[in-house]
């Protein structure tokens, strides 16, 4: 999409002098503004001030489509542009026809990621829609053809989400691609009190840290997310109670490798999940995000330990690659295969019923039919119950992709082998007859059951009773499929509320104290005066908190008050009469 301007802004900054009133300030500070009275044709429709014209270039009034690709992480970043955006006055749409800006937020793991992200740029700009692009993908490869002229915004740089829509909205091009840095040390990245709207009102994503100390050979990512930088535990904390207190049930912790969370800042995962599971209301669950063989390997007494906990899910997803110790080492995993099953064996065998998650590619370059052999051997001893299988995708600027490649029709094959074994056995079958203890927090996708997670994170499908969604029951499981088990909750069985407080509405803003929750999904308008005393705890910067009421409603109504004011000072200042105020 072509820019308004002919030169790509490499950031904000280079748009707004120090003069310039900065976007928030407009709000309230208007400067040299003079009423003046025009006539009204009153036989005209004037458009409400609710309900502004969806080609207006007054910044805060659009419709917006947010789509995020890949993984936890990433979805978790969306949910916070979500909410800063919302918080601003934008309206997040889940229709992308009728959005005035599409904001896209890419994955560059695979190759058909990366496609599905540069055709919905396409169709965008086909649509005439405003586009702002974010994620791994721009993060990384800034200047490829399919981003010229478009609007950037880094992943440390969500915070700053609002300033990038609305220069985009005007019809700038601008790119945030800095990083966070506290004298000179790079942060985990933007904070993690920021407001937020969750996919699911009642499961918060915590990013625990950015970026990991690998430098695997075939991984794009680590070109974007760059190398380690955890947040504080403290912080980490502190977001786990807030979550709590607007009735989440369920925590996931993301990164690129939870493993490794700690090393730069002198503590460890152990050290985190202890402080986490000391605020876990009863009843509530934490799931561990995915972490690689080597640094697990330091901590599997205390993880076991951790993984035994009630309120933790005794899962944890531990990524092999391959069962080949000389692919392991051309992919520079830092690993062997027996590292690998130390630690599934160990965890087998102090965490009964443990679920194990792995990951494996098929088609490496270099990787012969005794290695494909050796990694087919692995899934056939362990048979895991989840497996997530990925034909290699050689990505630009990695050094794998200059190495001598696996024919297309092997990988392939190979693909399609694993994944026939994998689909040979059914986990679940010796469970049915079992009464199990479910979270449930979410619908299926065909919208015909609940789906729950007993304590090794096993989806059990539930009926569709309203009164279990966000509780945790107990059920008789009657039938087992590949993915899934179905349960029928326990009619003697006291339901467990897990939540401490009511769950946000869907599209609820979190972050925002009850006096600026208002708006069409409570029922309530927003009558909070915009000078009116700020919580001092409040997730939102300042200036954010006093947009709220502006753009929820009484922004207009303030303005013309003022003008009002104006006015009748300008009326007695120039007809002689002095004024002391």
């Amino acid at each position: 999409m072509p820019a308004a301007c002919d030169s790509v802004l490499e950031d904000i900054e280079d748009i707004v002098s120090a003069e310039d009133v900065k976007p928030h300030d407009r709000q309230f500070v208007r400067r040299n503004v003079f009423p003046k009275v025009r006539k009204r044709n009153s036989q005209k429709k004037v458009q409400t001030e609710d309900d502004p014209p969806s080609d207006s270039i007054i910044p805060g009034v659009q419709k917006i489509w947010i789509r995020t690709w890949g993984c936890s992480h990433n979805n978790s970043d969306g949910e916070y542009m979500a909410g800063q955006l919302a918080a601003y006055g934008y309206k997040i749409t889940d229709n992308s026809a009728e959005a005035d800006l599409w904001l896209l937020n890419s994955c560059t793991v695979k190759n058909p990621a990366e496609d599905h992200f540069r055709n919905s740029i396409k169709k965008a700009q086909e649509g005439k829609k405003k586009v702002v692009v974010a994620g791994c993908v721009p993060q990384a490869q800034p200047r490829q053809d399919y981003l010229k002229g478009l609007s950037i915004i880094g992943v440390q740089q969500i915070d700053r989400v609002v300033e990038v829509v609305e220069e985009t909205i005007k019809g700038h091009s601008v790119r945030l691609l800095g990083q966070k840095k506290d004298n000179g040390k790079r942060l985990g990245g933007a904070r993690l009190d920021l407001p937020k709207i969750r996919k699911n009102p009642l499961i918060e994503i915590i990013s625990i840290n950015t970026g990991c100390l690998n430098a695997c050979t075939y991984c794009k990512t680590k070109h974007a997310r760059g190398d380690l930088a955890s947040y504080p535990i403290e912080e980490l904390v502190d977001r786990a109670k807030q979550s709590f207190q607007e009735g989440v049930c369920e925590i996931w912790l993301t990164s690129e490798d939870t493993g490794a969370y700690g090393r730069d800042i002198g503590t460890d995962l152990p050290t985190l999940l202890w402080k986490l599971v000391e605020v876990i209301p009863e009843g509530a669950m934490l799931r561990l995000g995915m972490t690689n063989p080597p640094y697990i390997l330091e901590h599997l007494e205390e993880m076991a330990k951790i993984l035994n906990h009630p309120r933790v899910y005794a899962f944890l997803h531990i990524p092999v690659q391959s069962a080949s110790d000389s692919v392991l080492m051309d992919m520079k995993r830092e690993y062997c295969v027996a590292d690998f099953k130390q630690v599934v064996d160990f965890l087998k065998e102090k965490v009964p019923g443990i679920t194990i998650a792995t990951d494996i590619i098929c088609g490496f370059p270099g990787e012969t039919d005794e290695d494909f052999q050796e990694t087919m051997k692995l899934v056939e001893q362990y048979r895991f119950p989840s497996l997530f299988i990925n034909q290699f995708y050689p990505r630009p600027g990695t050094p794998a992709a200059k190495m001598p490649q696996v024919p297309a029709a092997v990988k392939k094959q190979r693909t399609k082998d694993l994944s026939q074994l994998f689909h040979s056995y059914n986990p679940y079958d010796h469970k049915v007859g079992e009464r199990q203890r479910v979270l449930v927090t979410e619908e299926s996708f065909d919208s015909n059951y609940y789906v729950a997670h007993n304590p090794f994170y096993e989806q059990v499908l539930v009926p569709k009773d309203p009164l279990l969604m966000g509780k945790m029951v107990e059920v008789n499981i009657y039938e087992a499929g590949k993915h899934f088990m179905k349960g029928q909750p326990v009619s003697d069985a006291r339901v467990h509320t897990a939540s401490i407080t009511r769950p946000l509405a869907k599209g609820e803003v979190s972050g925002l104290r009850e006096e600026f929750r208002c708006g069409p999904q409570n029922g309530t308008s927003c009558k909070t005066h915009p000078s009116a005393e700020i919580p001092v705890k409040t997730p939102l910067s300042s200036w954010m908190a006093l947009q709220l009421p502006w753009q929820q409603g009484g922004g207009l109504k303030i303005l013309s008050a003022s003008l009002t004011l104006l006015a009748v000072l300008v009326m007695f200042y120039y007809g002689g009469m002095k004024t002391e105020l």
